[in-house]
């Protein structure tokens, strides 16, 4: 039986950072003329939780004192707290730290290389942080695609492009989106999208990157639309063009066919024409589009009652006066007489008072 004793490591290993006794490192965090810090660390600890560290020790030397100095100026002292204490107590606390510095800290943890702590990290947004990471989806997301280790937060949001793709596609910064950022969303086969309103985002991403272009199709020469087609270049394979209405082939692709090759456009006719006819191109499957199902109506919510009548007839009921629900508002008197005299008026209701006439001298 093996009894472990991690705590107590842990806590000894802390105090060994704090006390700073027989440091060989000096590392500079932050800028030197905002919040600089200067942290005395243990190069044999930190090599052997960081294969950053062990490659930026070997290629330091040693000072005067018989210290490497390395600086860290693009972390912030408040992230590399956190840091160092995990390397040294293999324990952190994000409980001082908002949700942007949680994310700073998963950026400086990819950069020195500590992947236990990068899914942790990933693990602990996705699941208790997830507001945040929609609220600031436009920089998760493209923060997340360039660096491959963020695979948890990146499938988070495919998922989120998938099921909900105005995210991107109507983003204010839609246009500066990388190009093999759109080729992946364009490859997603479970992208809730029509391939005609998919079609149109990418012809205007592509336009927007050739601020010469004409602003009128009309407009246009052979040289605009052989510009437009090299920037497309990779992302058109992976349209559905065969997943188009015929009205969107004709509206949406024929004003643009001069981009697609040839047999391509010639095969899109084709099926239009005879679907049953075999293609010699590609035919890619069409997006799996889930069905929206319509709620189930309740009458109840979607036909509320109406006030006034409940009220008129709380009134009625205490007058003696009965509705029939069935066809229309019916009033009579609870007391078998005859009057001569007309009715009593309310705005609401209509009454006979249960007096007799003769006693008042009337």
């Amino acid at each position: 039986m093996t009894t472990q004793f991690y705590d107590r490591l842990s806590n000894d290993l802390c105090q060994l950072f704090e006390s700073g006794v027989d440091y060989d490192i000096s590392i500079e965090v932050g800028e030197e003329d905002t919040l600089a810090n200067i942290y005395k660390v243990h190069s044999i600890i930190l090599q052997s939780r960081s294969p950053y560290f062990r490659k930026k020790f070997n290629e330091i030397t040693f000072d005067d004192d018989h210290v490497k100095v390395l600086k860290l100026p693009n972390i912030s002292v408040k992230v590399f707290d956190v840091i160092i204490k995990y390397i040294y107590g293999g324990k952190i606390s994000l409980e001082k730290l908002e949700n942007s510095g949680i994310f700073d800290l998963l950026i400086a943890s990819n950069e020195l290389e500590l992947d236990e702590l990068v899914e942790h990290l990933q693990t602990h947004l996705v699941k208790n942080n997830s507001s945040w990471l929609r609220l600031n989806f436009d920089q998760v997301y493209r923060t997340s695609f360039q660096i491959k280790n963020f695979k948890i937060i990146l499938d988070f949001c495919n998922d989120i492009i998938a099921k909900h793709p105005n995210t991107i596609f109507e983003s204010e910064n839609f246009y500066s989106l990388p190009e093999d950022s759109l080729i992946s969303i364009l490859k997603q086969d479970d992208l809730q999208l029509e391939e005609g309103k998919i079609w149109k985002y990418v012809i205007e991403w592509g336009k927007a990157k050739n601020s010469t272009l004409p602003t009128d199709l009309n407009e246009w020469t052979n040289l605009n639309f052989i510009t437009l087609k090299e920037t497309l270049k990779e992302c058109l394979p992976h349209i559905r063009y065969f997943s188009f209405s015929n009205e969107d082939v004709v509206e949406l692709i024929f004003p643009y066919h001069q981009i697609l090759e040839s047999k391509l456009f010639l095969d899109i006719n084709s099926k239009i024409m005879t679907p049953s006819k075999q293609i010699s191109s590609i035919v890619l499957s069409p997006r799996k589009i889930l069905k929206k199902n319509l709620p189930i109506r309740n009458p109840i919510i979607d036909n509320p009652p109406d006030l006034n009548k409940i009220t008129e007839l709380s009134r009625d009921l205490q007058l003696g006066c009965v509705y029939n629900l069935k066809t229309e508002k019916r009033c009579y008197c609870k007391n078998d007489f005859s009057y001569s005299k007309p009715i009593r008026s309310h705005k609401l209701s209509s009454y006979i008072l249960d007096i007799s006439f003769f006693s008042l001298g009337l």
